[in-house]
C-alpha cells in the first residue's frame, strides 16, 4: 500500500484550504485502486462539471462511494484541494471528489443543482463504475456541507434537477455534514449575500435552500460534527439541524468538538472523528 497524505479528509476542512493557497498535492490511493480524473458529469452554458473518480478493485462486487464536495463560501476552493481520502480507500470505498459552479460562475441555485448532477450520474453510471447505488454517501465541509446536505435531504424532489433529468430514484444511504450551513438566512456573511445573488430578498427561495427546511421523515442518515467555537458557521446552526432530524425521527450523530474552531481540530480530535464516521456508516448499513 501506498503511504498516504497525512492529512485526512476530516482534518482538512474545505473552508480552510480555500481560504489559504497550500500546495496541492495528488491523491494517493492502495494499490489496485483506479482513478478516473476530470470526468465530465454536467454541463452548463459552456461550463463543464468535473469529477475525481478514485475506484477500488472490483474483485469485492460493487463498492460504496463517498461524494466529496469542497468548502469555500460557494465563491473559492477547488476539488484539488481535497485529498485526504485514507479513511475511506482502507474501507474499500470509492471516492467521487467533485468541482461545482462557484458564485462568480453562478449565483444560487447553480451549486445545488450540479450537486444534484453528480449525484445522478453516479446513480445512472454505478454499474458501468461498479458503485453500489443503494450505498451513496454524501459529505462536504462548510458550504460544501450545506451543499452535501442539500443534494442528500431533497430526495426525489426534482426541483433542482433541470439539468439532469431521467433518474426516478434518487437518494443517498448516509450524509456526513461537518459544519455546514443549515440555514441560509441566518447565516450572516458576504459569502450568503454573494451566492444568492438577486434571489437574497427572495424569501421562499432562500428557505428552499436551506438544508432544515428540506428533512422529511424519510430523510437519510445524517452525521454532523462541528466546533463549538466556530467563528466562521454558528455552532447554533447545527444544534438546530440535529434537533429537526430528532423531532422528524431520522437517524443521526452529532459530535460537538469542545473550542473547536472551523474545522481546526486537534489531531487526536480528527482520528476519533473519523473512527466515528466509519462506525456510524457501518451501523447504518454503508460498508463493502
Amino acid at each position: 500500500m501506498k503511504k498516504f497524505f497525512s492529512c485526512l479528509l476530516i482534518a482538512c476542512s474545505g473552508y480552510v484550504m480555500a481560504q489559504e493557497t497550500a500546495e496541492v498535492k495528488k491523491v494517493v490511493y492502495p494499490e489496485g485502486y483506479t482513478e478516473q480524473l476530470n470526468v465530465v458529469y454536467t454541463q452548463v452554458n459552456g461550463w463543464d462539471g468535473k469529477m475525481d473518480l478514485y475506484l477500488p478493485p472490483k474483485d469485492k462486487g460493487a463498492s460504496p462511494v463517498v461524494i466529496n464536495i469542497h468548502g469555500g463560501g460557494w465563491n473559492k476552493g477547488n476539488k484539488e484541494s481535497q485529498t485526504g481520502f485514507s479513511t475511506f480507500f482502507k474501507k474499500g470505498y470509492a471516492v467521487a471528489n467533485i468541482a461545482y459552479r462557484l458564485s462568480q460562475e453562478a449565483t444560487a441555485p447553480a451549486a445545488v443543482e450540479d450537486t444534484r448532477c453528480a449525484l445522478i450520474y453516479l446513480i445512472k453510471n454505478a454499474k458501468a463504475l461498479n458503485i453500489d447505488p443503494n450505498k451513496i454517501v454524501i459529505m462536504g465541509g462548510s458550504a460544501g456541507g450545506h451543499l452535501a446536505l442539500m443534494g442528500g435531504l431533497l430526495g426525489n424532489d426534482n426541483r433542482f434537477d433541470t439539468n439532469c433529468k431521467g433518474v426516478k430514484d434518487i437518494k443517498v444511504a448516509a450524509i456526513i455534514d461537518k459544519y455546514g450551513i443549515t440555514e441560509v438566512p441566518a447565516w450572516k456573511s458576504k459569502s450568503a449575500t454573494q451566492w444568492l445573488g438577486d434571489k437574497a430578498n427572495d424569501p421562499e427561495f432562500v428557505k428552499a435552500v436551506s438544508p432544515i427546511n428540506q428533512v422529511k421523515k424519510n430523510s437519510p442518515p445524517v452525521f454532523i460534527v462541528h466546533g463549538d467555537a466556530d467563528p466562521i458557521v454558528p455552532y447554533q446552526q447545527s444544534v438546530d439541524l440535529k434537533k429537526k432530524l430528532d423531532d422528524m425521527g431520522i437517524k443521526n450523530k452529532f459530535i460537538t468538538v469542545e473550542g473547536g474552531q472551523h474545522g481546526k481540530f486537534e489531531k487526536e480530535k480528527n482520528a476519533e472523528i473519523n473512527r466515528e464516521i466509519i462506525a456510524f456508516l457501518k451501523e447504518v448499513g454503508v460498508h463493502q
